[in-house]
């Protein structure tokens, strides 16, 4: 029974789209893009990196994510939950604390990376034509969603997958209704797009993007119906 809630829930979640009428900054102008990176359970947003994003990312610098490299192309966001996100850096590390703590609730966490020049098609990245009004909205969801203390934004001492890399203490708590897709959800809407109203998996937020946004804006990739 409780599995049958479930799937109904994820096919109502993927089938009603949210908003229902319209994307929050939504526009006619497809001047800006941004790429969406998917694995089996997570989803990133690549921002591409220019002088405004430089600017408005300026604290990343200071803590040393090197976005201002002549290779960067692209500054890459993903959201989730600190335990599970520090603690797998690969599959091989799989352990059973961070599971739970990612399927319960945990803190969460912002990881950020670079990237250089991406090769389209790939069925891992899906590309999306923004306006400047949704690409400013999607930068300021991306920016609130580091936590500020005292201090400013804080990159957390001593963990990165890699030379390029960091995680930084983020706003909100992780549980698996409310994970890492979700925000990635969330941070479209945010640019101007349709997604589920409810979209806990990487397929499900791919087939409501598919099934609720114009072709000519969007390039799939990741899996598709």
């Amino acid at each position: 029974m409780l599995a049958l809630l479930v799937a109904a829930g994820v096919a109502l979640g993927t089938l009603v789209p949210r908003p229902l009428f319209g994307g929050a900054a939504a526009g006619d102008a497809t001047s800006r893009h941004i790429l969406v990176f998917t694995n089996p359970i997570h989803t990133d947003i690549a921002v591409p990196i220019d002088d405004g994003v430089l600017e408005k990312f300026d604290f990343l610098l200071d803590a040393g994510i090197q976005a201002d490299l002549p290779a960067a192309r692209y500054l890459v966001f993903g959201w989730g939950s600190k335990a599970f996100y520090i603690g797998t850096p690969t599959w091989s590390e799989l352990k059973p604390a961070p599971v739970l703590a990612a399927l319960t609730l945990d803190n969460s966490v912002m990881h950020v990376d670079l990237a250089g020049e991406i090769a389209l098609p790939q069925p891992t990245v899906s590309r999306f034509d923004i306006s400047e009004a949704g690409f400013a909205s999607l930068l300021d969801f991306i920016d609130g969603s580091f936590e500020r203390g005292s201090a400013g934004v804080q990159r957390i001492p001593g963990v990165a997958y890699g030379a390029y890399d960091g995680f930084f203490d983020a706003n909100g708590k992780f549980n698996a209704l409310a994970g890492c897709n979700t925000w990635t959800a969330a941070a479209l809407r945010q640019a101007g797009l349709t997604t589920g109203w409810w979209n806990p998996l990487p397929a499900t937020l791919n087939w409501s993007l598919g099934l609720y946004n114009r072709p000519s804006s969007f390039q799939p990739g990741g899996v598709q119906p």
